[in-house]
């Protein structure tokens, strides 16, 4: 093995980071469709080739959590089907199979092999949540689906690029079974575009630097992220910890499904077991291990290091225990389309409020919970099929010495909102309310952020739409003396008619003029609330974040002294 000297090494370091962050560049910048191009539902990841032939990542793009720690098992799949030997320059690999190492059908992850020469020396991957890959619904997020058949095309590891020509026979089949295929098309052409981005680059590293120099930077960058992830968990007392949360319901008439962890210290080395969790359901949230391991890998840097390089390294010491059949681990056919966007978010909070119990200074209230996800799909007024999925964001907890955040994607999701502007530009849709809702933050010496609401109008007749969404019964939880935040709420008025109130899972075909409102949940407050400062207090009722009721009731304080 070739030393390294630490400069180099920290130069190299950053340029694959670099190199996984032009690759997200290029896959937003070329993407057709708003959901990557604007709220950017996408991630990439740059892998090595170890001397047994296997990849393990050495850089990711700070892009969302939920996918990033799945990727492993997608790039693993990809090997397994296509060994290095039967790989060549040019080839691009698809998949989605979230029981063949994907998360749920709309993201489609491509790996595509990095090779210097003749030698593959790395593997470049990318995944991309796309608005629609056929199924039951426009959108194919659908929260009535009951098993992965009803959820969209399911796409085992295939070449989708052999050589650099595209397999147009596999292009056909993709583009056959979904509403949108000019769009489905640009988005595949824009993922093999950040891939070959990462080709180019890493090439250039290897010119530069030299193969050998190229390749004892990856493995010591590995190894010092477990060194550093190590001595972080040495930090932490030994023992295990205990919590437990839970969902509202699977939408198919299971309720209180039960997110149950401990959390086991010892020595440099970290357990992370999920026995006593509920069984898989009948409805569409179970989730596959590789979206419990996102989870896991992501709560356990938030309570650490930060800063430690996201990597194979950073995870060595973290063992994942996860019962087969149960909604964190769910056996095939199951319903998965939802586990990636409402597990992932609740064994988050599990994890997040196991830490809180031994050390809150280092964890977090929680957060909303939910990714509040909301599809559209029809035909507009030219003719022409259409789909738009999109996530509401809500209030992240509160934090020591801090206020949690108004209105943002907590935790795994890490997206953007779609501009009004873009929705209305693109789709037949009015966005006619959207705004924080006031007094949802959870109470506290360090208040939980506000959610949000957020109107749409549909401007055509015949539109099917899903709500997926949770934490519409049990609240975001405060941590260390802190409140609750505000549940969610959803709500369909009809044209000319009422508003009733809808459920947090369920479908509901659409004409013009009917409105959706979608009211997200705040964040848990972090503290005791009579530690909270009246100036701080002053400053939410002037900013209209809490009401002078609230003020009054939770905070003992006189409105009126406070303006």
């Amino acid at each position: 093995m070739t030393d390294i000297d630490p400069i180099t090494l920290e130069v190299l370091r950053n340029a694959c980071v670099a190199v996984a962050e032009e690759m997200n560049a290029t896959l937003v910048r070329t993407s057709y469709s708003p959901n990557i191009k604007d709220r950017r539902d996408c991630s990439c990841a740059l892998f090595d080739v170890t001397a047994d032939g296997a990849a393990e990542m050495i850089s990711q793009a700070e892009n969302i959590p939920v996918h990033l720690g799945a990727m492993p098992y997608s790039v693993a799949a990809a090997i397994e089907a296509y060994p290095p030997d039967e790989l060549q320059d040019g080839d691009a690999i698809l998949l989605n199979d979230p029981f063949h190492g994907g998360a749920h059908l709309p993201d489609m992850t491509l790996v595509t092999p990095v090779f210097v020469g003749e030698e593959l020396v790395a593997v470049a991957a990318n995944r991309a949540h796309h608005a629609d890959v056929g199924g039951g619904r426009a959108g194919s997020v659908a929260a009535d689906s009951t098993e992965i058949y009803q959820e969209g095309l399911r796409v085992p590891p295939v070449k989708l690029y052999d050589g650099g020509d595209p397999v147009e026979d596999v292009f056909d089949l993709l583009l056959t079974n979904v509403r949108t295929p000019d769009e489905r098309r640009g988005d595949f052409r824009a993922q093999r575009a950040a891939n070959r981005t990462a080709v180019e680059r890493v090439r250039d590293l290897a010119d530069r630097h030299g193969l050998d120099t190229l390749r004892a930077a990856t493995t010591e960058i590995k190894a010092y992220a477990e060194r550093r992830m190590r001595a972080e968990i040495e930090a932490l007392p030994d023992g295990t910890v205990e919590f437990e949360d839970c969902l509202d319901d699977d939408g198919q008439g299971t309720e209180n499904i039960r997110i149950a962890v401990a959390v086991t210290v010892d020595g440099d080395e970290l357990v992370v077991d999920f026995e006593g969790t509920s069984q898989q359901v009948p409805g569409a949230i179970n989730a596959p291990l590789a979206v419990t391991a996102s989870a896991t890998y992501y709560a356990v840097r938030c309570v650490t290091d930060p800063d430690v390089p996201p990597n194979a390294g950073t995870y060595r010491p973290i063992e994942i225990r996860a019962p087969e059949g149960t909604v964190v681990n769910a056996r095939s056919p199951a319903a998965v389309v939802g586990g990636n966007l409402e597990i992932s978010q609740r064994a988050t909070d599990a994890l997040l409020g196991a830490f809180g119990e031994e050390a809150p200074e280092r964890s977090v209230a929680a957060a909303q919970g939910t990714m509040n996800s909301v599809t559209f799909g029809g035909v507009d007024r030219e003719g022409e099929p259409f789909a738009f999925y999109e996530t509401v964001g809500g209030g992240y907890g509160g934090r020591t010495g801090g206020d949690g955040m108004d209105g943002v994607h907590a935790h795994m999701s890490n997206t953007l909102n779609t501009p009004a502007e873009v929705l209305e530009t693109v789709y037949p849709v009015r966005v006619r309310r959207y705004e924080f809702r006031p007094d949802t933050g959870g109470a506290g010496e360090f208040r939980g952020g506000l959610g949000l609401r957020r109107d749409i109008e549909v401007l055509t007749d015949g539109v099917a739409f899903s709500l997926l969404a949770d934490r519409r019964r049990h609240p975001p939880y405060g941590l260390a003396g802190g409140e609750a935040g505000a549940v969610g709420e959803d709500y369909l008025s009809r044209a000319g008619g009422d508003s009733v109130t809808i459920p947090g899972k369920s479908t509901h075909d659409l004409d013009a003029g009917d409105v959706v409102s979608v009211r997200t949940p705040g964040g848990g407050g972090f503290g005791d609330p009579a530690d909270r400062d009246p100036a701080a207090v002053a400053r939410d009722l002037r900013l209209g974040k809490v009401s002078a009721a609230t003020v009054r009731q939770v905070y003992g304080l006189d409105p009126t002294e406070l303006e």
